[in-house]
């Protein structure tokens, strides 16, 4: 196995076990299991649902970093930060300047492990609760 897929499975097996870990973290918190199927169905699904959305959204966020989005922020913090510091803007550049280097050293959908393991994990918990729904759940009358 070429070094490439060798890193490609590391990352996926390393995002899987922090899904798992988000998913088993929820479980704790909902006092694991029960006698009741309904309620362990309920559980099942807010487990995975969460640790879907956390790296979906994470996933999300890292897209819109990558594009550029968040450069302003960091443009202008780092130059209220040099302004307090002596000598500090000495050597000023641009945001054009700035938004080159930046972007220059991004590296494009390396990472869409997070993205899949998100989309898997959040898959799982829909199906969960669609069983939940189709067989347990009694609206009120």
């Amino acid at each position: 196995m070429n070094q490439n897929k060798k890193s490609l499975l590391i990352r996926y097996i390393v995002c899987f076990a922090v899904a798992a870990a988000i998913t088993v973290i929820v479980f704790a918190i909902s006092g694991f299991f029960t006698d009741d199927a309904g309620v362990n169905m309920q559980i099942l699904s807010d487990g995975f649902s969460v640790a879907g959305i956390i790296f979906l959204l994470f996933a999300g966020l890292m897209y819109i970093s990558s594009e550029g989005a968040l450069l302003g922020i960091s443009f202008i913090l780092r130059n209220v930060a040099l302004a307090f510091i002596p000598m500090g803007r000495k050597h000023h550049e641009t945001y054009k300047q700035y938004r080159e280097r930046k972007l220059g050293s991004v590296s494009r959908g390396a990472d869409r492990c997070i993205l899949v393991t998100g989309l898997v994990f959040f898959a799982i918990g829909m199906v969960f609760t669609l069983i939940w729904y189709k067989a347990y759940y009694n609206p009120p009358v």
